[in-house]
């Protein structure tokens, strides 16, 4: 976990993207092959709001990691607002700071695990590659965000004590959390325009990402204090 840390924190500090891609890959390795429970990673911290950005790069998976990094972060009660940039699109992640620490952690390992199962997936020409690719982690990412909606449910439905809810059957204690989030967001950014649509994916690729993403460790998401999912 110490290593984990350490490679981390050099991310952040390096200006060279390839540097801070490097260290965020062995970082997300060894998360993978240690079985490390990303919550172990959380120092204690205040629950202060606060903003993480995170690279997205750039080029014809973009956007598709972008649909990745909101599904992790919505998960976990954050908000995600991205821009272009000289450098490529950067996402600016919005919410609790232990929440943060957790979503780029698991951002990083599940982003790992779907390069390694996309980098499998091949098809007749470069162009249709790329394509199938690009659909493979739209469908991934959709897959991920259902697990985490399911495994949030589960731990409703499991709790020994009751959960207040709302119609649509959120907690209002979650409703709670992301209305601070939501004006923290307001505040800092202010207006914020709705990006345009991504082009449709192939029903072959999101199909095979969608079935990694089951294979996909999740790691162990707090649901109001429960363990959801098992590190399997």
């Amino acid at each position: 976990m110490s290593r984990v840390r350490k490679l981390m924190d050099k991310a952040a500090a390096t200006t060279n993207s390839h540097e801070a891609d490097a260290f965020s890959r062995k970082a997300a390795e060894l998360i993978a092959r240690h079985r490390i429970d990303p919550e172990a990673l959380v120092e204690p911290r205040r629950d202060e709001l606060a903003v993480r950005e995170i690279a997205l790069g750039r080029g014809a998976y973009v956007r598709a990691r972008l649909a990745l990094l909101m599904a992790v972060a919505e998960a976990h009660d954050s908000r995600v607002v991205f821009a272009s940039t000289p450098t490529g699109t950067v996402a600016y992640v919005a919410g609790h700071v232990p929440d943060l620490d957790l979503i780029e952690v698991m951002y990083t390992s599940l982003h790992a695990q779907a390069a390694t199962q996309m980098a499998l997936e091949r098809r007749a020409t470069a162009a249709a590659t790329q394509r199938h690719r690009r659909s493979f982690l739209f469908g991934y990412a959709d897959r991920v965000a259902k697990s985490f909606d399911e495994a949030r449910a589960a731990a409703y439905a499991g709790s020994q004590s009751p959960v207040a809810v709302d119609a649509t059957g959120v907690s209002l204690a979650r409703l709670e959390r992301v209305q601070q989030v939501d004006e923290f967001v307001g505040q800092r950014f202010g207006r914020v325009r709705t990006a345009r649509s991504s082009a449709r994916a192939e029903v072959g690729g999101w199909s095979a990402g969608s079935a990694a993403a089951e294979r996909a460790d999740l790691g162990r998401q707090r649901v109001e204090g429960r363990r959801a999912l098992g590190s399997g």
